[in-house]
């Protein structure tokens, strides 16, 4: 599993937190340069002429990956983004409800908030308390909170705070039948879990192509369900609005039949490197069969788990094994200030690993990616153990 030649982390860091914005393999960022490369030997004819087409080619990798197909796909910066414009682009009248969790990842939230109050509608956060023993108890937890005026359920498919695979799945095919609306964050889900956009069932799914998937920052990625492709509405107004109608100066040229993805892939000048070094991604695992490379981090996270329980005495959130969490997990730590915990393990001992209150419980949230090894989860048991003793 150890790959760490690879990558481009500082070798005097132990580095647990690739939840939080990923790292990006070394042949991947070399495609990410060269892409930049190429466009500056003649920006006109690569963003002009070429772009379209190489991010056709991009999007259709990237749509064989997770399971849809290259139509329903658009390239997003991330799931922030996506999220944002799901939420702008439903009709939500006064008195909806839109239906998510305390597990919810912060910004979500807030774009979620944001519209509801704009709208007169209401966002619910609906509990689910930890610690947990059944996917079917979560799927009926989060049901109870639905009533004849929601209109959308808005998941994680991966929490981002308690780190918790959640059963979405059920959820959507429940929704569709109730005809509610689905919205999932899949932000940590591509390349940490398989993914199948058709199986999953859902009517919109976000994901980052940064994090697990090691792709460089700035590339993520909205699935839309055919049906619900019409209701989407751009968030910037360039180009890919009424890309069919006569223009005065346009040097883009739009294929007919153009489709909701015109209205996010061009938004102005950008630059699209991230986006179209996404195959060298996926190329990258595949070279180092990435299956294998989950399982070793799953186990080596597995007695990381087993070795803090016994530091602290805690109690796990959730059941060990692959359908609860893969190579990130949240575990509870005793009573203490954890952001105190968190600056000491990085000022001190240079382990970069999140620490951070959920509902009332402390938790540390630690990253297992194919660069970390045994002696990282040695140096973390120490930084931690110290760590504690001092604070209390």
């Amino acid at each position: 599993m150890h790959l760490s030649r690879h990558f481009l982390l500082r070798p005097d860091i132990t580095f647990l937190n690739h939840g939080s914005f990923g790292a990006c393999p070394r042949p991947v960022f070399e495609a990410y340069q060269q892409w930049q490369r190429t466009i500056e030997e003649q920006p006109v004819e690569f963003l002009g002429r070429r772009l379209s087409g190489l991010l056709a080619e991009a999007r259709a990798r990237l749509a064989a990956f997770i399971g849809a197909a290259a139509e329903d796909v658009v390239f997003v910066p991330n799931v922030t983004y996506a999220m944002n414009i799901i939420a702008r682009s439903i009709d939500l009248q006064p008195g909806d409800e839109v239906l998510g969790t305390t597990h919810e990842y912060g910004a979500i939230e807030r774009a979620w908030r944001y519209v509801c109050e704009q709208r007169g509608a209401v966002y619910i956060p609906q509990p689910v308390p930890l610690p947990v023993t059944s996917a079917d108890a979560i799927v009926e937890q989060i049901w109870s909170g639905v009533t004849e005026r929601t209109r959308v359920i808005t998941l994680s498919h991966i929490t981002s705070p308690t780190a918790m695979i959640m059963p979405i799945e059920i959820i959507c095919q429940r929704a569709r039948a109730a005809g509610i609306i689905t919205a999932i964050d899949g932000a940590h889900a591509l390349g940490q879990i398989d993914l199948n956009m058709e199986a999953i069932g859902a009517d919109f799914y976000g994901g980052n192509c940064h994090k697990w998937l090691c792709a460089p920052k700035g590339a993520g990625f909205l699935y839309v369900r055919p049906e619900r492709q019409a209701i989407l509405e751009p968030l910037i107004v360039s180009w890919g609005w009424q890309p069919r109608q006569p223009m005065r100066s346009s040097f883009l040229a739009y294929p007919e039949g153009a489709s909701f993805r015109d209205y996010y892939e061009w938004m102005g000048t950008d630059d699209p490197s991230a986006f179209l070094s996404v195959p060298a991604a996926i190329d990258f695992q595949n070279a180092h069969d990435w299956n294998a490379v989950r399982r070793a981090c799953h186990e080596l996270l597995a007695d990381a788990s087993q070795r803090i329980a016994a530091l602290t005495g805690c109690a796990p959130l959730t059941p060990d094994g692959i359908e609860w969490w893969v190579q990130m997990r949240a575990l509870p730590l005793p009573p203490c200030d954890p952001k105190q915990v968190q600056a000491r393990l990085w000022n001190e001992f240079h382990i970069e690993v999140p620490c951070f209150d959920w509902e009332g419980i402390p938790l540390i949230r630690i990253s297992i990616q194919a660069y970390n090894t045994p002696a990282d989860i040695d140096r973390l048991l120490e930084g931690l153990s110290r760590t504690l003793q001092r604070l209390s």
